[in-house]
């Protein structure tokens, strides 16, 4: 009787194949997640920010054309990628992506004398500050 070892596959072959189908399942898994965050991005909450960012994280990290094409975006426009990267880093600055976003969605929409965010900025700011020795 032959030795069943021959017909076994390698311990490479095993190994390289169960990290093409945990990439596949997490780019999968990426992409679900990013769906979900779509389709929640319009309704109040703001839950589906972070959904898209955890998302995009998990593509980002399995998926080589992923990352060429968001390079491509990130050239192409800086200002609209910006604020994603800074919530894809280690320590995310939440509040502070959260007023810069405001702030530039309330310049779009209202005009320059109904604008609430910056008079209240600057009023607590002269309010709070500390006093002069």
């Amino acid at each position: 009787m032959p030795s069943l070892r021959v017909y076994r596959a390698s311990d490479e072959f095993a190994r390289e194949l169960a990290s093409r189908l945990a990439r596949w399942a997490l780019l999968a898994l990426g992409g679900v997640i990013m769906l979900a965050g779509l389709v929640l991005a319009p309704l109040p909450g703001h839950i589906g920010l972070p959904l898209l960012v955890i998302g995009l994280m998990i593509v980002l990290r399995n998926s080589f054309k992923a990352k060429r094409q968001f390079l491509r975006i990130q050239k192409a426009h800086p200002k609209m990628v910006f604020p994603i990267r800074r919530l894809m880093r280690r320590d995310p600055e939440i509040i502070p992506v959260f007023w810069q976003q405001y702030l530039r969605m309330e310049r779009l929409i209202l005009p320059r004398r109904a604008r609430f965010a910056v008079r209240s900025r600057r009023y607590l700011g002269r309010r709070f500050r500390p006093k002069a020795v």
